[in-house]
């Protein structure tokens, strides 16, 4: 039998009308298109998050987290 599920805040929800006795071993398989998220994706809640930086952080890093001389 082969069903089609979705994941839901991590657990697997099987349809209603499968009963499955306790223990029983199931397969899952996992399409590797279901695993393929972009960067952008995975961190969109960051996106935009710090809009206070300094503008030349990028070339000055180590002068900001280590106190080196600013280039």
């Amino acid at each position: 039998m082969t069903c089609t599920v979705k994941i839901a805040n991590g657990i697997i929800r099987l349809p209603s009308e499968l009963n499955l006795p306790d223990g029983a071993e199931v397969q899952l398989t996992v399409p590797d298109t279901a695993l393929e998220a972009s960067f952008a994706e995975r961190y969109a809640n960051y996106i935009g998050a710090a809009n206070d930086l300094p503008a030349d952080l990028a070339a000055n890093l180590d002068h900001y987290v280590h106190g080196h001389r600013q280039k």
